[in-house]
């Protein structure tokens, strides 16, 4: 039993969702690690991935009727529904059975969705992509989401975020199973961190805030967004909704669902991130436009927000490190960061 993978596949998976976990468990097998990989789908059909690339498939999943080390259960993509993921019950079905004959059970991406319709996450923290988490909660109530993790272990289960994150749980579980040298060899291998610096949060395209229909709160939303750098204390926001600061907070908080304070912070952070992201202003400059005040106040307001520094940020999404201009000398993306981290 130790060493059995077995990875559930079907049409429409992402290809890294599956790519990603076998090729860590793959190169930590030549290192010495007791893996060895099956791919199953239903019928034991190879099956179409996202990208079109065909994946040969070695046994149906109906066939898996052994004791087995690890399940691991990608996302898949309903045909002609553009990105909805496609969970069926039979296949939550069969994931039940197996997970009762696995050590633990694991997915990559959407796959937390055919986790959650098993059973499985019911009373447990899990995650998935980021845009899909509200689904997941909203689908699975009993499931605890934690929609900033780029994975989350909950007992013998676990769930990983977006695509790569996939790598990411697979290098966790080759630190369990091998030990954490036998992981930062994978990861040096792969040129991938050990650990991802900072959760998901700051992959996600926006702040995702919420937006009110109330008349008095609209109005208040949209200054907010229209001019950051304003005065946007209680006293400030109430009087522009006509309402009483005791009135006005309550309703925000009813309406909305967070304080008005956290939401002037998100509103702010998702500003400033755009002119790190496109502006060549400083950080001193972003902080005052976006009412920070300091630098050091942003920083701290984006550590909570998106998990990261407004510097560290910028570095990460403002370009991919190789400069356009040839004369201006080819520059790759830096190596050693990664070799230093391990």
């Amino acid at each position: 039993m130790l060493g059995k993978i077995v990875v559930l596949v079907e049409d429409g998976v992402p290809l890294l969702d599956a790519a990603g976990v076998t090729e860590v468990f793959t190169v930590a097998a030549r290192y010495g690690g007791p893996y060895q990989l099956r791919l199953a789908s239903p019928g034991g059909r190879d099956v179409c991935t996202t990208a079109g690339v065909r994946l040969r498939v070695d046994l149906a999943v109906e066939e898996v009727d052994e004791d087995i080390d690890t399940l691991v259960v990608t996302g898949s993509v309903a045909r002609g529904s553009g990105r909805e993921p496609f969970v069926r019950t039979e296949q939550a079905a069969q994931v039940r059975r197996i997970a009762r004959r696995s050590r633990r059970v694991v997915s990559v991406c959407t796959g937390a969705l055919l986790l959650a319709a098993s059973g499985l996450l019911d009373g447990k923290r899990a995650t998935t992509h980021w845009s899909w988490c509200e689904r997941l909660s909203e689908l699975h109530p009993k499931v605890i989401v934690q929609p900033d993790s780029i994975f989350e272990w909950d007992g013998r289960v676990a769930t990983s975020a977006g695509v790569t994150a996939g790598i990411d749980l697979a290098l966790a579980l080759v630190e369990r199973d091998m030990g954490p040298e036998a992981a930062r060899r994978v990861a040096r291998s792969l040129v991938v961190f050990l650990q991802r610096p900072g959760g998901q949060s700051q992959f996600s395209a926006g702040a995702q805030l919420p937006v009110a229909c109330d008349t008095p709160l609209r109005n208040v939303l949209d200054a907010v967004a229209l001019m950051p750098g304003e005065d946007h204390s209680v006293p400030a926001m109430a009087a522009r909704a006509v309402l009483s600061v005791r009135h006005f907070t309550r309703l925000f908080s009813r309406e909305i669902g967070i304080s008005p304070a956290q939401y002037v912070e998100q509103t702010r952070v998702e500003a400033a991130r755009v002119l790190l992201e496109n502006g060549d202003d400083g950080v001193e400059d972003i902080a005052r436009l976006c009412g920070f005040g300091t630098a050091e106040t942003m920083r701290r307001a984006f550590i909570r927000v998106l998990g990261v520094p407004p510097v560290a940020y910028r570095g990460r999404f403002r370009t991919t490190g190789v400069r356009a201009d040839p004369l201006a000398g080819n520059r790759s993306a830096s190596r050693s960061q990664m070799v230093q981290t391990y």
